[in-house]
């Protein structure tokens, strides 16, 4: 959601045409951890969730608790940018799920490092929220023109542009909310992509079997009514992904207008992939697999050659450190975990580059038990109608996803009572279907354990030492 969802079949026409066709697309990029919070806090912070301790969108998982704003906020890269590098500062849109929660400051907490702060209270809206405008708390209703978030966003990002100053250079971070629930597209483009539904791939709508008891509760087949609502879904994200398209043409516009195009670094992405029916999961996100920790990344700027693509190993820890490098901040004095891409972005030819990343989630849920789903015991939380609940208190885990030359792996402990293990082997097997933990050789097995318990406490400069399968 937020920073944007690209399918390959996109609804995201001008983005395609004045990002990706004039920059470069990353193929392989990922976040550490599914989900908004945690993965807005590894954007920021350029750590990955075991450094800033955003583990859920929760307060107590530190999403935007008072705990978070007094140790990770001050060493944001924006924060860094404003005070260090002398940078005018813009964000605009959806910040942390519980930003502006009462128990934490309320809307007038405005976030160090924001010259200028518009950011929406608590979860995603379109229309019926309040804005932080500056530490002041502003309404907005129903009313299409006046009202709509993703064209408000777009108009205040305009605005921006008009009227800094041109003597300090300049760091927006717009994140809208679209395409995240609840999915309301603008009045004119309701009727868009009747004829679209979600991906048909190998996993959908098939028993996960072999995977850990979350992915084997759910019904399969699915419900009729349960096919019907993702595939609505999918189709309504895509229309609200129209009016981010036309954010995207009015900002490079304008960018061009001032002459600042060519001169300007863009960065497009989201905070995490989503599912829709696959192992028949109707629709989330966090979860280990490659539906929900993969994200589009594309970027056009100085010195990028147009109509790339990269198959490197990127995640969102390393937006921070590039932006800082562009800036010219040395990176050795923060305590980031990710990389910068500069190298790969001006086409750098002998760049060493890691072969695996960390992805983390610590489960939501609470010890409990739905009262609409008895049948399932303590610890479920996000559960549809049919009783196939999306997240649960043990669905802990912590992977290592490889991919270098030879390999394209994915090895997966849960933090559970079995100490489940999955892994893929995603060259042979792209969609995840077959657990081979049982079956891989004893001595890979033991590699990528030992590399997890690493990056697991690893640190800054640690979490970018060579993987199992680096060359050498």
């Amino acid at each position: 959601d937020s920073f944007l969802v690209l399918s390959f079949q996109t609804p995201l026409k001008k983005t395609n045409a004045l990002i990706a066709q004039m920059g470069i697309t990353f193929v392989n990029a990922y976040v550490p951890s599914a989900l908004c919070c945690p993965s807005r806090a590894s954007i920021l912070t350029g750590k990955y969730p075991h450094n800033h301790h955003v583990v859920n969108n929760t307060l107590e998982g530190n999403c935007s608790s008072k705990l978070w704003q007094k140790i990770q906020e001050p060493y944001t890269f924006p924060a860094l940018l404003k005070a260090m590098c002398g940078y005018q500062t813009f964000f605009a849109g959806k910040y942390l799920n519980e930003y502006g929660a009462e128990d934490a400051g309320g809307v007038g907490h405005v976030p160090p490092g924001w010259s200028f702060w518009y950011a929406l209270e608590k979860n995603s809206k379109y229309y019926n929220y309040t804005l932080s405008v500056n530490g002041k708390a502003r309404r907005h209703g129903e009313n299409y023109s006046v009202d709509y978030l993703t064209d408000v966003l777009a108009n205040m990002s305009l605005d921006f542009l008009e009227y800094k100053s041109n003597f300090e250079p300049f760091f927006m971070m717009i994140a809208t909310p679209a395409p995240h629930s609840p999915w309301t597209p603008a009045p004119q483009y309701t009727k868009s992509f009747q004829n679209v539904s979600a991906p048909r791939n190998s996993n959908f709508n098939i028993h996960g079997k072999n995977k850990h008891w979350l992915i084997r509760q759910a019904k399969t087949p699915m419900s009729n009514s349960s096919i019907q609502f993702l595939d609505d879904a999918y189709r309504k994200r895509w229309q609200t992904l129209l009016s981010v398209d036309d954010l995207i043409e009015k900002l490079v516009k304008k960018l061009e207008m001032n002459g600042e195009l060519d001169n300007t670094y863009i960065f497009y992405t989201s905070d995490n992939g989503f599912h829709t029916g696959q192992f028949s999961l109707p629709i989330d996100k966090r979860q280990l697999y490659e539906f929900d920790i993969k994200v589009p990344l594309l970027v056009r700027g100085p010195g990028i050659k147009p109509n790339q693509t990269n198959k490197m190993l990127v995640a969102n820890i390393d937006l921070g450190p590039t932006i800082l490098d562009i800036a010219g901040y040395d990176l050795n004095k923060t305590q980031m975990d990710g990389m910068s891409l500069l190298p790969l972005l001006r086409g750098d030819k002998n760049v060493t580059w890691r072969s695996d990343f960390l992805v983390e989630y610590q489960g939501e849920g609470y010890n409990g038990s739905d009262p609409t789903c008895p049948g399932l015991g303590p610890g479920v939380t996000h559960c549809f109608p049919d009783c196939v609940c999306e997240d649960s208190y043990n669905n802990t885990y912590a992977c290592v996803r490889t991919l270098s030359a030879s390999w394209d792996l994915q090895y997966c402990e849960f933090d559970d009572r079995e100490v489940f293990v999955e892994v893929y082997n995603l060259t042979a097997d792209p969609h995840q279907i077959n657990n081979i933990a049982k079956t891989i050789d004893q001595e890979i097995l033991e590699k990528m354990n030992y590399r997890l318990m690493m990056l697991q406490s690893c640190s800054g400069a640690t979490c970018r030492t060579p993987g199992v399968f680096d060359p050498g």
